[in-house]
């Protein structure tokens, strides 16, 4: 199995409308290529019917394949659909494949068998099928009721956790890089703890 994220970033609408475009172009080369593709989750765009980011899993023999076959920045070539007029027509996403988790990950999960809900049929809920994982350490849940089989659900949930907990690193480390930037614009200049000279550096 796979995961494999479409972004537009920080992207225009234009972006957003490129990666629902990628989206069901991809989800009709899987299900040519025999690969289950399921949309596990997805930050709308601003307007209806686009996406601002769409994590999947993809599972089969080909699923490599196709995520390799994905990967990288996506260029779509168009005259702005969405603001008539403007010059720009290349716009860029880009499609990630999520690391696989450590294996010592799952030991650090709490998980709990539920029913399934919402659409599905009659089955979705006559079986305890779906997993809600937690990372002990951080609090972060995740419910996984794509697949009909605990095991399959519960792989999933360690991959979205791992996913999450990396967004997480990068989002700190982002914010941190940030900070360091207004520490150097915003240096006090007054009343200075030490004072250095010249090009030896040497203390006054």
């Amino acid at each position: 199995m796979v995961l494999l994220q479409l972004s537009a970033a920080h992207g225009p609408e234009e972006c957003c409308l490129a990666v629902s475009k990628a989206l069901g172009r991809l989800l009709r080369e899987a299900q040519a290529q025999g690969v289950d593709a399921d949309v596990l989750e997805s930050v709308a765009g601003e307007r209806a019917g686009t996406f601002r980011s769409v994590l999947l899993s993809l599972d089969g023999a080909g699923a490599g394949a196709l995520a390799a076959a994905w990967e990288g920045s996506i260029q779509w070539i168009c005259a702005s659909p969405c603001r008539p007029g403007h010059l720009r027509k290349n716009w860029f996403i880009g499609a990630a494949r999520c690391e696989a988790p450590a294996p010592a990950l799952a030991g650090d999960i709490r998980f709990e068998a539920t029913r399934s809900s919402g659409p599905g049929g009659q089955h979705v809920n006559k079986t305890a099928s779906a997993i809600r994982a937690t990372h002990v350490a951080t609090g972060l849940s995740v419910k996984v009721q794509t697949e009909r089989s605990q095991h399959a659900n519960k792989r999933i949930a360690v991959m979205l956790i791992a996913h999450r907990l990396a967004t997480l690193k990068q989002q700190l480390q982002a914010g941190q890089r940030a900070q360091r930037r207004q520490m150097h614009h915003e240096v006090e200049r007054g009343s200075p703890a030490r004072v250095f000279r010249g090009e030896k550096f040497e203390p006054v």
